[in-house]
């Protein structure tokens, strides 16, 4: 464990030893604190967990570098991990595709990017601009136009687990990644709070409209509750499309819930370990998915009835977030150590498509609107996802058309034309 240096702090390591036994030279999933499901707090408020998951390389590895010891840096021969230019060339977001779409190999990034995209998150962090500035050097992406606005009107603490931070970098740096010419703002709530969250989330709302128009996206969530329904006057700002992550465990999480958001799920990519070629997409057994217990099923999902029935169906679309076939962030973290990160989960997915829906440049002017044109697009610009399970007890199978797996599956098209 100790070859991994600067990937992960030894606090960190050694968590990963007490939950593994032993020191393998296989890959971890490391679940940041941030991630565990949260308990309500002494005055009864729900609290918000990260939909985030940590992969942990082979101890026979070396170690990755960081911009100020460089060592080896992404991509490079021996991990498949993705990249901008990868999962731009899987979901064809670009002209130039390059068959088999291999992480080290792919170069063509997306481009595009209109008006704004708002990231809600919770606590500071503090090198949000300097980290991102860092992954868009290392993967020759423009240079990010980056705004961090403090809802609560003060700068928020720092997350004493590191958890957020990672949530925040990854958040940022995959909305620009898929729409680098697009405005962004990093709304930071006070804490993980449903109270603090959502008055963060109206912060976020009032800069996206006034800015023209685009995304809120939410990688943030908890277990359904009777009162989440109170919660959905907070997602319906005109001109704003509201994403949000649908869990990185099986069952259904709100916000993901809401009809009045685009609820983001998580597939896997599956790679050729030789040539590092795409296999084929396919579901993640981890990804957030099934019918609600509390919302009632949108106008949107009639056409999905026989699956959803009179419930709210998450997820609506997806994208990569196994940790196992994982993307690239960089993070400067007091507690998870300074470096570049492979990370999973839901969270990847909802800022990504955000950042893909803001980068097709046509705006709509609710998150119903934009889910409308989802369920009625035409089949060719998505890939459909057949193979594979998902769910409690592994109960729910892919199948062809929308399943509870992967909605109606990953985006197939160069900006939705």
């Amino acid at each position: 464990m100790r070859s991994l240096g600067r990937f992960l702090s030894a606090a960190v390591t050694a968590l990963l030893f007490s939950l593994s036994g032993t020191a393998s030279a296989q890959t971890h999933v490391f679940i940041p604190q941030s991630s565990l499901p949260q308990p309500r707090d002494a005055a009864g408020t729900t609290m918000a967990r990260t939909h985030l998951r940590i992969l942990v390389p082979s101890a026979t590895k070396s170690s990755f570098g960081t911009a100020a010891q460089p060592n080896e840096l992404p991509p490079f021969p021996g991990y498949l991990f993705e990249t901008p230019a990868s999962l731009a060339c899987v979901y064809r977001l670009v002209e130039v595709i390059v068959p088999g779409c291999n992480p080290n190999v792919t170069t063509t990034n997306p481009t595009g990017g209109n008006h704004a995209i708002a990231l809600v998150d919770a606590y500071d962090d503090p090198t949000a601009v300097s980290d991102l500035a860092t992954f868009s050097a290392q993967f020759d992406l423009p240079a990010g136009n980056l705004t961090v606005v403090f809802a609560q009107g003060t700068r928020p603490a720092q997350d004493k687990t590191g958890g957020w931070e990672i949530e925040e970098s990854l958040d940022v740096q995959w909305a620009h990644a898929m729409a680098p010419e697009a405005k962004i703002f990093l709304v930071e709530a006070a804490n993980n709070s449903f109270t603090n969250l959502f008055s963060a989330v109206v912060t976020a709302s009032n800069l996206v409209a006034a800015a023209g128009g685009g995304e809120v996206s939410m990688s943030w969530g908890a277990a359904e509750f009777t009162e989440e329904t109170e919660f959905d006057t907070y997602l319906t700002t005109p001109g704003v499309v509201y994403f949000a992550s649908s869990g990185d465990s099986p069952g259904v999480q709100y916000p993901s819930a809401s009809p009045y958001v685009v609820s983001a799920g998580g597939t896997t990519n599956s790679r050729n370990v030789n040539t590092g070629d795409l296999i084929s997409q396919n579901t993640w057994q981890d990804a957030g998915s099934g019918a609600s217990e509390v919302e009632t099923r949108p106008t949107f999902q009639s056409g999905v009835a026989h699956v959803v029935h009179d419930a709210r169906g998450t997820p609506d679309i997806s994208f990569d977030a196994n940790p196992s076939t994982g993307v690239w962030i960089f993070d400067t973290n007091a507690v998870l150590g300074t470096g570049w990160f492979v990370v999973g989960g839901t969270s990847v997915s909802s800022p990504s498509l955000s950042g893909i829906v803001n980068a097709a440049g046509s705006f709509h002017t609710s998150s119903q609107a934009e889910n409308e044109e989802l369920y009625t697009a035409r089949a060719s610009d998505f890939d459909d996802i057949t193979y594979g399970d998902c769910g409690v007890n592994i109960g729910t199978f892919a199948a062809p058309g929308y399943d509870l797996c992967s909605g109606i599956g990953t985006v197939r098209t160069l900006h939705g034309k």
